[in-house]
């Protein structure tokens, strides 16, 4: 019998990680998931064979067991801490996992001398960019959620000058899809909103609604992953998005509940949307998912938010605040 490939996933149990990882096992791979559980479940990876994944509990910022990365042929870094608002709160902390545990995993990788390394980066990056957005736009870091993530990238996308890792990075657009985040802090428009459709309650418009959002259902991006690993060019960046933007309120009408707007956010993205002509040309993917057929998806799977926290124009008006007065009133908003 062939001996599977094995591919190293961290942050696997989390929302995209079990994805990929499920995808990774139907490509043939024997996927080791290293994820210390902080944000990704056991539930998450119910729907996957035991026999074809490994789950080691680990922190990837901590020391890290080089016996985890034998026969790995390629580690696709997912693990890391999310929200925005936790991370003005506590920077250090984000520093610590999105940064330094990005030159860990790096260092450790090279010691094991494994070929490929693709990372998952984030848009927040671009700030208030100019739509639609390439990877040439200007870099504006607006929270050290930001700031952690892009540094992490960086020593991803330099690390290949220095060692014969051939590393890439899929910047990530709005991923959203089955098992998508459904505890925590005050953030994504989509999980918030679900919540209140489910318990009946207005949904919380931030402002008239115009503001847009490209969302990239994560099947399509678990196979961007595969793409950039397979045909990405060495020390690239790919914009992953579906290239179309949704706006909130059109969210809302598609949901069909009754909305309550409330105030806008100071420092918060007014629209953004994917050049996604990059990763056509050289990773030969295009989305293939519709926006309204994935949040149908999420629609007839609305009990999935049962345990999630109910947000209201009182308690949102209350976290964002923290944003107001530590983002805001710095940059003069």
């Amino acid at each position: 019998m062939e001996r599977r490939k094995i591919a190293l996933v961290t942050g696997g149990a989390g929302f995209i990680g079990s994805h990929l990882s499920e995808f990774l096992i139907g490509h043939g791979y024997y996927v080791r998931i290293l994820d210390n559980l902080s944000n990704g479940t056991m539930s998450n990876l119910d729907t996957i064979n035991p026999d074809d994944y490994q789950l080691i509990i680990g922190d990837v910022s901590a020391d890290l067991d080089l016996d985890w990365f034998k026969d790995v042929e390629v580690i696709f870094h997912l693990a890391g801490i999310g929200d925005v608002i936790p991370s003005i709160q506590f920077p250090i902390n984000y520093m610590r996992v999105n940064s330094y545990g990005t030159y860990n995993l790096l260092n450790a990788a090279s010691q094991s001398r494994i070929k490929n390394f693709i990372y998952a980066a984030s848009s927040s990056c671009y700030g208030n960019a100019k739509v639609p957005t390439n990877e040439r736009a200007d870099i504006s870091m607006m929270h050290p959620y930001a700031l952690s993530k892009y540094l992490g990238e960086q020593a991803v996308l330099n690390w290949p000058k220095y060692s014969e890792i051939r590393a890439m990075s899929v910047c990530v657009f709005n991923a959203y899809g089955r098992r998508f985040k459904s505890s925590g802090a005050y953030g994504s428009v989509l999980g918030v909103f679900l919540k209140q459709s489910l318990e009946g309650v207005a949904l919380t418009v931030v402002g008239d609604g115009s503001q847009t959002r490209d969302f990239v259902h994560v099947k399509d991006l678990c196979r961007a992953f595969y793409l950039t690993f397979t045909k990405g060019t060495s020390g690239s960046r790919y914009n992953i998005g579906s290239g179309k933007g949704v706006s909130i309120l059109e969210i809302a009408k598609l949901l069909g509940s009754s909305i309550v707007h409330i105030p806008k956010r100071a420092g918060e993205a007014i629209d953004t949307l994917a050049d996604i002509a990059k990763a056509r040309e050289e990773l030969g993917w295009e989305p293939t998912i519709d926006f309204s057929d994935g949040l149908r998806e999420l629609i007839d799977n609305i009990q999935e938010w049962k345990s999630a926290p109910l947000w209201t124009p009182e308690s949102i008006k209350k976290e964002v605040s923290r944003w107001d007065d530590l983002i805001g009133k710095k940059n003069g908003l």
